[in-house]
């Protein structure tokens, strides 16, 4: 009954938002990862993930949309609820879908579903600047939030398809700023899809939370991939930062495992995997 009670006896803690910001201060790297249903979840946390994210691009690999606009908050609530059964150390975080905050009466209320019926500990939404009174508002009620920057997939239509961002002076500047901002206004963790190594770095070195990339270099405070993507089941051409894990080894449990340890040991991404 008493979950919390009960973990205490564990041999570890689970994670949260006070691990990982340890684990910044410290250099550790964190280890992420999404997952869609409770059997990879319970696989990702065999292998020690210290994040899983339930995100949209269950879009694409699940549903087989081209994009990332078709999924709904029932989606989400959907594929969290499945991947909470599964999770006993990872942190779990999970997407708020394209149009679903808006504003913030309608974010809150999305957010608390996520939370309460998808038994998600945290939500992550794209956008800059114009997200800072959204996270003020769901951290003011203690909705720990994570920030999406960079190349943001719900945008995709609008900013011409899948590309890089930041590599303009400007933009990259905008970014940290954008970042920063994010920060102040109560976001718990930063996320970065698809920049400049320089622009991870930078963004990274001016937060005091954690930063995680994809697609975003080497300096940031963590990485994240589609589980998919690493265990070689996304068919196609995959994107520049993926790897492949799966081909050498016999199992998905060791592919995934080798995965966490090529982000602690800094390995993973190499120069092939990053963007300048």
């Amino acid at each position: 009954m008493y979950t919390q009670l009960e973990q205490r006896g564990m041999p570890e803690p689970p994670v949260n938002v006070s691990t990982l910001r340890k684990m910044k201060q410290e250099g550790e790297p964190i280890a992420c990862l999404t997952a869609y249903d409770a059997s990879y979840a319970a696989l990702v946390d065999a292998a020690r993930t210290d994040l899983v994210l339930v995100g949209d691009s269950l879009g694409m690999v699940i549903q087989g949309h081209d994009t990332t606009v078709p999924v709904t908050v029932d989606d989400i609530v959907y594929h969290s609820r499945a991947v909470a059964r599964g999770l006993r150390r990872a942190f779990l975080v999970a997407d708020m879908p394209f149009m679903s905050y808006t504003e913030t009466g309608q974010a809150l209320d999305n957010a608390v579903r996520i939370m309460q019926e998808g038994g998600a500990m945290m939500v992550k939404l794209e956008g800059g600047d114009d997200q800072v009174e959204i996270v003020e508002h769901l951290a003011r009620h203690d909705i720990p939030v994570c920030a999406h920057l960079g190349l943001k997939p719900q945008s995709v239509h609008k900013i011409g398809g899948f590309k890089v961002q930041g590599r303009e002076p400007d933009q990259a500047q905008q970014m940290v700023t954008s970042a920063q901002r994010l920060q102040d206004a109560g976001a718990d963790v930063v996320l970065l899809e698809c920049v400049p190594n320089e622009v991870g770095k930078k963004i990274t070195a001016a937060l005091q939370v954690p930063v995680i990339g994809i697609g975003a270099g080497p300096d940031v405070d963590g990485q994240i991939l589609v589980l998919y993507d690493i265990l070689d089941i996304t068919q196609g051409r995959t994107p520049r930062f993926v790897r492949n894990f799966q081909e050498e080894h016999t199992s998905p449990l060791e592919a995934v495992k080798a995965y966490v340890q090529a982000v602690k040991d800094r390995s993973y991404p190499a120069a092939e995997h990053c963007f300048s």
